[in-house]
C-alpha cells in the first residue's frame, strides 16, 4: 500500500513538472492543461489531482484565462463578435458564466462599439451588400442594445 501512494505521489509530482512547464510557456484552463497532461499519459486520477492543487494555488484559473484570452482576441482584432467569443471560449472547455463574465469585463462599451463597427462592415462587404445589416442579426450576435443604438443612430445620422 506504502508503494503505491510513494508511486502516486511521484507520478503527481512528475505530472505537476509538465503542468507548471506549461503554465510557464502561457496561461492555461482546467480543460485545456488536463487534455494536454492526458496526451502526456499521465493516469487520470494523478491529473485530477495535479489540477485541483494546481487551481487552490490560482496557479490555473478558468476565468483569469477566460478574461485573457478575450482580450488577446480583441487586441488582434480576431474576434468577430460577442457571440462568437462566448462559442470559442465553451469549446475551450471554459463554463458559461466565467465566460460571460470575462465577456463583460472586458468588453467596455468602446470596445464593443468598435468590435460591431468592425463585425458590420464585414457583414456587408461580405454579403456584397452597402446596406446596414439587420438590427435582429447583430442581437443574435450578441451585441448590446446600447451598441446597437448608437451603431443604428450614427449609421442614419
Amino acid at each position: 500500500m506504502e508503494e503505491d501512494t510513494s508511486g502516486f505521489a511521484a507520478a503527481c509530482r512528475r505530472a505537476e513538472d509538465a503542468a507548471l512547464r506549461l503554465i510557464a510557456r502561457a496561461e492555461q484552463n482546467t480543460a485545456g492543461l488536463a487534455a494536454k497532461l492526458e496526451r502526456r499519459s499521465f493516469d487520470a486520477a494523478v491529473i485530477q489531482a495535479v489540477v485541483s492543487g494546481l487551481v487552490d494555488r490560482d496557479l490555473l484559473n478558468d476565468a483569469r484565462y477566460a478574461e485573457r484570452w478575450i482580450r488577446s482576441r480583441l487586441a488582434l482584432r480576431k474576434a468577430p463578435s460577442p457571440w462568437w467569443l462566448l462559442t470559442a471560449l465553451r469549446k475551450r472547455g471554459i463554463d458559461r458564466e466565467p465566460s460571460r463574465k470575462a465577456l463583460d469585463k472586458a468588453l467596455d462599451p468602446q470596445t464593443e462599439y468598435e468590435l460591431l463597427v468592425r463585425y458590420a462592415q464585414e457583414a456587408c462587404l461580405s454579403q456584397g451588400k452597402a446596406a446596414l445589416p439587420h438590427r435582429a442579426w447583430l442581437r443574435h450576435q450578441g451585441f448590446s442594445s446600447q451598441a446597437l443604438d448608437r451603431y443604428f443612430d450614427e449609421a442614419s445620422g
